[in-house]
């Protein structure tokens, strides 16, 4: 199966660089998976979409401020020419770094993309901050290009991120983050800190929408993912099949795991509310043929012909043609059928990706 068969054609105007002022007034496009029949909804009807035995899963986890600016001290980057005067300030040049992972704490080790890439390399040490606040080494590249980093002790090192960092915003929303980022690029359930990106079907939801499931006595449960280098990484392969997924650290509680074991016994629909819900459960089901309570390392990679475990319906934003994300939307919904709701997306001016509009497919 090639890459390239997950593609379409989406006009740049149509990719939304800011959020509704309403969480719950955006589109929502239904698709009957079994027949490719699609409506036009608002999101604000999704309660009375659900079937009165549904389950309804939710991924808890909370976006930190993981995008730091900061300058490198230059110790191990190739000299540049002494006849350069600029050479001194670009070998101390500004250095971004996206913390994806935190792989120990003690040391306290991240994993990590730094910018500008190519230049730093292992044994560079990186500074944040007015004063050098925090600052940190390389002290090792990883298997996805990203680099490790040690950070040097620091009186409070989490205070530190939150002054310091910066909302990690997708690179297609052309535009700086800004204050009012750090609260509306959140879930409003969000709890568990650890995510680099916001798992974005949930961005829809208000306690009014949560008021109505509670009142329409649809069950809920909640699991952590932290989003991390898996779900945005891009594929640069040919062949879908080689593509291999990153890890990302998820948590299933044993309440969470009784509710949901007890719906698929009792032949009930479980609705996943995004994609990383969808990977979580399916690859806890996966090791066992049950979702049980425990935590671990998420990397299962969900492409058309995978066996759905768990998951009934997903709830889930557009994303970008050739993802891993779509691949998996289309793994449930059908690649042709998945593709065709998509083309209707773009003809209605659907609004795409993390700040845009949302499918319920079923």
């Amino acid at each position: 199966m090639l890459v390239s068969e997950f593609d379409y054609l989406l006009p740049e105007e149509l990719i939304a660089q800011e959020p509704l002022a309403d969480r719950a007034a955006s589109r929502l496009l239904r698709l009957d998976r079994r027949t490719g029949g699609l409506e036009d909804r608002c999101f604000r009807e999704f309660p009375e979409l659900l079937r009165s035995g549904d389950l309804v899963v939710f991924n808890n986890t909370r976006v930190f401020p993981a995008r730091l600016y900061g300058r490198r001290s230059g110790s191990k980057a190739q000299p540049l020419s002494e006849h350069n005067p600029a050479s001194r300030e670009f070998l101390k040049g500004r250095v971004e770094v996206l913390l994806t992972k935190q792989i120990a704490q003690a040391p306290n080790e991240w994993e990590c993309l730094v910018r500008p890439g190519r230049k730093i390399g292992v044994g560079e040490r990186l500074y944040f901050g007015q004063g050098d606040e925090l600052a940190a080494e390389v002290v090792a590249r990883a298997a996805f290009g990203e680099r490790r980093i040690r950070f040097d002790p620091a009186p409070d090192f989490l205070a530190a991120i939150e002054r310091l960092g910066h909302v990690p915003l997708p690179p297609y929303i052309s535009r700086e983050d800004r204050p009012a980022d750090r609260e509306r690029y959140q879930t409003v359930y969000a709890r568990e800190r650890g995510s680099v990106a916001a798992p974005t079907a949930g961005l829809h939801f208000t306690p009014e929408i949560l008021g109505r499931l509670k009142e329409r006595g649809i069950e809920t449960a909640e699991i952590t993912l932290h989003v991390g280098l898996g779900t945005f990484q891009p594929v640069r392969i040919e062949k879908v099949e080689d593509h291999k997924l990153h890890g990302e650290t998820f948590n299933i509680s044993g309440e969470a795991a009784e509710r949901i074991s007890r719906a698929l016994d009792e032949d009930r629909r479980i609705v996943a509310v995004g994609t990383t819900t969808v990977r979580t459960l399916e690859y806890a089901a996966s090791i066992s043929g049950r979702v049980q309570p425990g935590s671990g390392e998420a990397d299962l990679f969900i492409y058309p012909g995978f066996q759905f475990r768990v998951i009934g319906a997903i709830l889930t934003n557009f994303h970008l043609p050739q993802s891993t994300l779509l691949m998996l939307v289309c793994a449930f919904g059908g690649r042709e059928r998945m593709l065709a709701a998509y083309r209707h997306a773009v003809e209605q001016k659907y609004r795409f990706y993390s700040y845009g509009d949302c499918m319920f497919v079923e």
